[in-house]
């Protein structure tokens, strides 16, 4: 095993988080990844060796250096609390059962957090979705047409990311022989190598990695009446994330629940501006030690920096972030997003004669759970006075 050392001299710190996130997806050969002391220290068994490894961290140090960031203010809200519990959530909950490790980022949920899980997406459903007039729901596929990820650009935005599903070709000869090769294996061998391009067809779906995009799908070629409509929705979403996957809260299988927009700019605009406060609203009430920040998606692609400095510049994207007092972090738990005209013209929805522009609030289900419960623990005497009356009262009348 080698180790590579790497100096992030000439970068903002701000940064240092970014380049360590991308960092993984930089050799499939890494095993860990730290930052120490504004370096970036890598161990790996990279047949490239440590100039390999150098050279690659070094473009995405180039990269996300030209980042155009620091000309706003990036907190827009505080909600600053004194939690009772710093201990180490997660080793708790695998300790009492209460959830089950699959591997890094995918977990099976139990009780009390699959109940917290059900009453936050209720809560959020109920105190900020239902306050949008004529607010609608639907129900998405757990996968995507490539056709429909293509339109959104997030193959050349987030490649990384992407969840392939194919499957065996339609000949009997190929389904046969892929399954006698597994029985004289004495079972599916993740070692044994796969002949993929003559057993398997190119992907047409993939696994959906957001809930909104179904939305968009679902309006394409069609003309909005009125000033536009507000969609909800809850979809498994999944996201490939490397070795970030061992990070705080960074699922690789997650249930987001979103509030979307489509319509004209002032009705987006508005309800956009009206979810920011309902969020605060909730972070108070709920007494989370919380802010909320201007924020950019992790663009990968070497256009990262037009693409990350236009969304802060134009202050598209806000997160909540709920401290992790364990790990001295914080972790976003919503999103706020504002997309402009971007799937209105890519799914050529329109407004009259002009496309729609859409925007989105995002709530990462497990995240708050998982967050909460780091504040809080699992002492329910401990919780929030008010949290703890809304979590019963729910109890009472859900399944």
């Amino acid at each position: 095993m080698l180790t590579c050392k790497i100096s992030l001299e000439g970068l903002a710190e701000s940064q240092h988080g970014q380049v360590k996130y991308a960092s993984a997806f930089a050799d499939e050969h890494i095993q860990d990844i730290a930052l120490v002391d504004g370096h970036i220290i890598i161990t790996h068994n990279s047949p490239g060796g440590n100039e390999g490894i150098t050279e690659r961290v070094q473009r995405l140090i180039e990269r996300f250096s030209h980042g155009d960031f620091g000309f706003k203010e990036n907190i827009l809200f505080e909600n600053k609390v004194d939690t009772p519990y710093e201990g180490d959530i997660i080793a708790e909950l695998v300790e009492r059962k209460a959830i089950k490790v699959l591997e890094p980022g995918l977990f099976i949920f139990r009780e009390p957090f699959s109940s917290l899980m059900r009453f936050f997406d209720y809560s959020f459903v109920t105190k900020i979705a239902k306050r949008f007039e004529g607010m609608q729901e639907e129900s998405y596929p757990a996968v995507i047409h490539s056709h429909t990820l293509n339109k959104t650009n997030h193959f050349t935005s987030f490649p990384e990311h992407i969840h392939f599903v194919t499957h065996l070709r339609e000949d009997l000869d190929v389904i046969e022989s892929f399954s006698q090769s597994i029985r004289e294996a004495g079972g599916w061998n993740q070692e044994q190598p796969l002949a993929l391009d003559n057993n398997m067809v190119k992907p047409n779906f993939m696994m959906n990695p957001s809930t909104c995009y179904h939305c968009y799908e679902g309006l394409e070629n069609e003309t909005l009446e009125g000033d536009g409509i507000v969609v909800t929705a809850i979809a498994k979403c999944h996201r490939f994330e490397s070795k970030n996957h061992t990070d705080f809260g960074r699922l690789l299988d997650f249930s987001m629940r979103e509030i979307i927009f489509v319509g004209k700019p002032d009705f987006v605009k508005e309800n956009r501006l009206k979810s920011i406060e309902y969020l605060k609203e909730l972070a108070v009430e709920w007494n989370v030690d919380s802010m909320m920040e201007i924020a950019n998606d992790p663009f990968f692609t070497n256009d990262f920096q037009v693409k990350a400095s236009f969304q802060r510049n134009q202050e598209m994207k806000y997160e909540l972030r709920l401290s992790i007092p364990h790990v001295k972090k914080s972790i976003a738990c919503s999103s706020v997003n504002f997309h402009s005209n971007t799937f209105g013209n890519a799914f050529n929805i329109k407004m009259g004669k002009r496309n729609a522009v859409t925007g989105c609030v995002g709530f990462g289900i497990e995240r708050w759970a998982f967050a909460f419960l780091a504040q809080y623990g699992l002492d329910e005497q401990q919780w929030p006075a008010t949290f703890r009356e809304q979590y019963y009262a729910w109890q009472e009348k859900a399944l």
